[in-house]
């Protein structure tokens, strides 16, 4: 059986290094961007399963990339992994078709389980923030 694809987005170079860490064991990760701009690009080469994007990046934030690859027809599931506690990202992410919505950090705890639910068309929000 195939294992789904997976894209990574974050300017933070040693979180993608830990996240890669993370995921290799249950998905297939494609690759690994800097920068929104990178994202929107290697989405439509690689059409991925999932996408786990930050919100503060260079050139576009993750909710413009998202908002973009909308436009662009992807249908990979979109998950934010970010520091970002508002309730008001958190409306956005789902607004431009998010998925899932994870803070770095309970990462460890809740990335994998998050990118499943997606997989199954389920939306999932870290348990700190769900209140």
């Amino acid at each position: 059986m195939q294992r789904p694809r997976v894209l990574l987005a974050d300017d933070h170079h040693p979180l993608l290094d830990r996240v890669v860490s993370l995921l290799k064991a249950h998905f297939e990760v494609v690759g690994a961007v800097n920068d929104g701009e990178a994202l929107v690009s290697e989405a439509r080469r690689l059409q991925p399963d999932v996408i786990v994007l930050d919100i503060t990046m260079p050139v576009l934030t993750g909710i413009e990339a998202a908002q973009e690859l909308q436009k662009a027809g992807s249908t990979a599931k979109l998950i934010f992994l970010t520091v970002h506690q508002n309730a008001e990202f958190i409306r956005q992410c789902f607004a431009e078709g998010g998925a899932g919505y994870v803070t770095k950090s309970r990462m460890v705890s809740d990335l994998t389980k998050a990118i499943n639910e997606a997989l199954s068309n389920r939306r999932f929000v870290s348990p700190s923030l769900s209140s």
